[in-house]
């Protein structure tokens, strides 16, 4: 007897991440602390150790009254403050003149999985960057759609050829198209893409708009640790250039920006040309909102609106010297893989560095070998993810070194 949907897909979830944290936290307990590299943590990790959670962020919401902690919010949307400074963080500097609303979502995730469910019916397809977040593919499975991939990069640079081939690949067979876009501070490689590929971008999703409506779903789940921050929002600005026929959704997180992983806050924030478009889709996204999870929490979204005006300036110096010591770790580990010839995909800034290892049986030969050392990291498409956000300083010295030598000491002849 089966209860569940016929469509439901009854394969056991295997995430992969916390399956190797798991691992990683049992060789330090049996080891030892200082004997175990873990580069599995996808959380912002300072130098002693331990998960990062701003002060100027905390002190915040342990301020808030109780009251304001147990209330529902104002809307199903979110409530207004926070809606109107999240457009002004987010897209504001960017000084776009384009029709917007914006949606509380249930963190960065909730946006982009509220964009898959109200954007394609069942049994289209989502395109999606074929190195990139696991739970993309999730989610398009949970709504029965099918995925295509586009390739990331030619050399070490946006393969803005790829991009366009698979989006009139898609275009053609489908006469719609949604494709989602993590930048800047790519998950996993750490590549931002530069104004110029972003205007490529926009001006391929014009034309294949002449054939039917295009969706951008841009995931800026870390841009607030982007190292030229003043600066990141930049790229939004070709943004004004999309057709009628081109909509926007940008998936904001709060969970990262405030390093409050667990507090589940973000947004959708819809930007069109034409106020009839956003109107269309933020009328079905309030409804799939309300029918998902009802309400966002009312204190982590008052918390963003007081952090980001009250508290504005001790929270940007306070992330600033965190997005220093990103540097300071990632340069470190891309310094000595220069030295000792590991491939990495191009990085710029960003939570992780990505090992590059195209071919399947040497990436699961390599990442067995490094565990078999004390090395902890993550598999994703093509290579292996070091997390340099939650990795100190003095492990990651010699980190590359390491990983050269047991690369190359496996028997590639047999791949």
């Amino acid at each position: 007897m089966r209860f569940v949907k016929k469509k439901a897909n009854l394969v056991p979830i295997e995430d992969t991440v916390f399956a190797i944290v798991k691992k990683a936290k049992q060789a330090k307990t049996e080891f030892g602390e200082d004997q175990v590299v873990d580069a599995t943590i996808g959380s912002l990790y300072d130098e002693d150790g331990n998960l990062v959670a701003l002060q100027s962020v905390f002190s915040s919401y342990d301020a808030l009254k109780k009251e304001i902690k147990a209330a529902y919010a104002d809307s199903f949307i979110g409530n207004e403050s926070y809606r109107k400074q999240v457009y002004d963080w987010v897209v504001k500097p960017s000084k776009l003149s384009l029709a917007y609303d914006v949606i509380a979502t249930a963190g960065g995730t909730g946006a982009i999985t509220l964009t898959l469910q109200e954007i394609l019916d069942e049994n289209e397809t989502v395109l999606i960057p074929e190195i990139g977040w696991g739970s993309y593919r999730l989610m398009a499975q949970m709504y029965n759609l099918n995925v295509e991939t586009y390739r990331l990069f030619n050399e070490n640079t946006f393969d803005v050829e790829g991009f366009r081939f698979a989006c009139e690949k898609v275009m053609e067979s489908q006469q719609k198209l949604c494709v989602i876009i993590n930048d800047p501070c790519h998950n996993p490689t750490g590549y931002s893409m530069s104004y110029e590929e972003w205007q490529q971008v926009v001006a391929i999703l014009n034309t294949c708009a002449k054939q039917g409506p295009v969706v951008l779903l841009n995931d800026i789940a870390y841009i607030d640790y982007a190292y030229d921050v003043e600066h990141s929002r930049n790229y939004m600005q070709t943004f004004q250039d999309i057709s009628d026929n081109v909509f926007v959704v940008i998936a904001f997180s709060c969970s990262k920006s405030l390093t409050s992983y667990g507090l589940r806050c973000g947004a959708a924030i819809l930007l069109a040309q034409q106020e009839e478009s956003i109107k269309e889709v933020k009328t079905v996204m309030e409804k799939g909102a309300r029918a998902t999870w009802s309400n966002i929490p009312n204190a982590a979204m008052e918390n963003f609106t007081a952090v980001t005006t009250k508290y504005k300036q001790a929270f940007l110096d306070e992330k600033a010297s965190y997005i220093a010591l990103l540097k300071q770790r990632s340069d470190i580990f891309m310094k000595e893989a220069n030295e000792c010839g590991l491939a990495y995909y191009p990085y710029k800034e960003g939570f992780f560095v990505t090992v590059r290892v195209d071919n399947q049986k040497i990436k699961d030969e390599f990442h067995e070998a490094l565990m078999t050392q004390h090395i902890y990291t993550v598999k994703v498409n093509k290579g292996i993810r070091v997390a340099v956000c939650s990795l100190p300083i003095e492990k990651c010295k010699g980190l590359a070194f390491k990983m050269k030598k047991i690369l190359d000491s496996l028997d590639i002849q047999s791949a």
